[in-house]
């Protein structure tokens, strides 16, 4: 396997903040007075917040107030993850720390916003290892759609196909997969569906099985 990059997604995969969100959305809707729709939670993950809404609007339907949900999610979430440093996955220190000391860039692709991002990356210690960070606040289209993953590959000076990817999202593999990037899989909430099998990710239960591979290539 050639590789001359490698480029991660943030939320479920470098970070378990996905419980830590779904558990707040599930708060304020509580709060809004609005059920908990479970199926349409998780078809937002990896998505932009242009996405989000999109989505939420879409499975929730027209008598849905957004904004007073959305502000009472957002407030809830910033609370915690601007103060609070959320948990590291399994593997990613170490494999940041075999990628840097191999002299290999790195860059971080995430749909959260990059006032955000920067907060949660500095809080759990990790900001240190990447060169770059791109983010859903920096492009026109969201994943699934390709364009994050291009334009972190553009800040690095690699060709996209020469990057490797890192997603636990099928909307983030999607994404990676079309930006022509050689694309690891690390299911979190989501596991991977039918449509997503089928591009053939390189499907791992942790970024600890990667790192290993990654050694003996």
């Amino acid at each position: 396997m050639n590789f001359q990059a490698a480029i991660f997604d943030m939320d479920g995969l470098l970070l378990d903040t996905e419980r830590v969100c779904m558990s707040i959305f599930k708060q304020a809707c509580q709060a809004q007075n609005v059920p908990f729709l479970e199926d349409v939670y998780l078809s937002i993950i990896g998505r932009n917040s242009a996405g989000i809404e999109k989505t939420i609007r879409e499975g929730y339907g027209p008598d849905l107030d957004y904004p007073a949900l959305h502000i009472e999610w957002r407030d809830r979430y910033n609370a915690v993850v601007k103060h609070q440093a959320i948990p590291v996955k399994e593997g990613v220190v170490e494999l940041l720390t075999w990628l840097k000391e191999n002299n290999i860039p790195t860059a971080v692709a995430t749909s959260t916003q990059k006032d955000v991002a920067a907060i949660k990356l500095k809080l759990a210690g990790l900001d240190h290892f990447f060169d770059n960070l791109t983010t859903g606040c920096e492009v026109t289209h969201g994943k699934p759609d390709p364009e994050i993953y291009l334009l972190a590959a553009k800040r690095l000076k690699v060709d996209p196909k020469w990057c490797l990817a890192f997603e636990d999202s099928n909307n983030g593999v999607k994404s990676a997969i079309a930006a022509d990037m050689i694309t690891y899989q690390i299911p979190d909430l989501v596991e991977p569906c039918e449509e997503v099998l089928a591009l053939s990710p390189l499907v791992r239960s942790s970024l600890h099985h990667v790192l290993t591979e990654l050694k003996q290539n």
